[in-house]
């Protein structure tokens, strides 16, 4: 299970670049392309600022109008896919 006390690393081998306001991953390691709608975009560039997965919940649930149950529940399952398919990976956080 995912929690909101993780932090998420980037994958070195990935490259990003956002064309229209939705991302495009390529996963140099596993040669396949990714594509990202506009708030798994918004989700990503949260991810490169370095923000812990709290930060990100707070930052969404402020731009979005959303439950927050529902976006628990939409991020754990983005988080689950970025992570099965290596382009991220979670730690915990320091205190």
């Amino acid at each position: 299970m995912i929690s909101l006390q993780q932090k998420v690393t980037l994958s070195k081998e990935v490259l990003s670049q956002e064309v229209d306001g939705e991302t495009v991953l390529l996963d140099l390691k596993g040669e396949s392309y990714f594509g990202l709608d506009e708030v798994a975009t918004r989700i990503w560039q949260l991810f490169k600022n370095g923000s812990d997965l709290q930060s990100v919940f707070d930052t969404l649930l402020t731009e979005y109008e959303v439950e927050e149950e529902e976006l628990k529940k939409d991020l754990q399952e983005h988080l689950t896919q970025l992570v099965e398919a290596g382009l991220i990976s979670l730690s915990q956080t320091e205190k």
